[in-house]
């Protein structure tokens, strides 16, 4: 974890806090009830995870996108195309009910992470990526536990 600049480990670790307070919601419904009368139903329980979490996969899209830039001839045309991947998984997967839309997202920051390692092996990515989106990974994939299985 030292290996990871201080900025991008501090922004990706604010960047679990909606899938923490989600499945805080959905583990505490007290929790989920006080959520949705301060702020809106919308920030509570699987709702601020699904809705974030598709988000989330969009912009790591741009991120593979960007890494892609770095490659040149099929390399790179193979990097663009993976790179949208993650965003095409979002849009078509996640939807329909809760459940449904934690396990999709689920399989998409798994098959991301897939991506992550590619671009890493082939020396697009920082050498801190991969430690950096294991972390990350492994606690959005648990706070989406508690929707897909709850």
């Amino acid at each position: 974890m030292r290996s990871i600049p201080a900025a991008p480990l501090a922004l990706g670790l604010a960047g679990l806090l909606p899938f923490l307070w989600g499945a805080a919601c959905v583990l505490w419904p007290d929790l989920a009830m006080w959520t949705a009368r301060a702020v809106g139903p919308r920030f509570a329980g699987p709702y601020v995870q699904l809705s974030y979490g598709t988000v989330i996969l969009a912009f790591m899209s741009g991120v593979l996108w960007g890494f892609a830039t770095k490659a040149e001839g099929r390399q790179a045309a193979v990097g663009y195309a993976l790179s949208v991947i993650p965003a095409l998984w979002a849009f078509f997967m996640v939807g329909a009910g809760p459940v449904s839309a934690a396990m999709n997202l689920i399989f998409g920051f798994l098959g991301l992470l897939l991506l992550d390692w590619q671009f890493a092996r082939w020396g697009l990515a920082p050498r801190w990526w991969m430690t950096l989106r294991v972390l990350l990974t492994a606690v959005v994939v648990l706070c989406l536990l508690p929707v897909a299985f709850g």
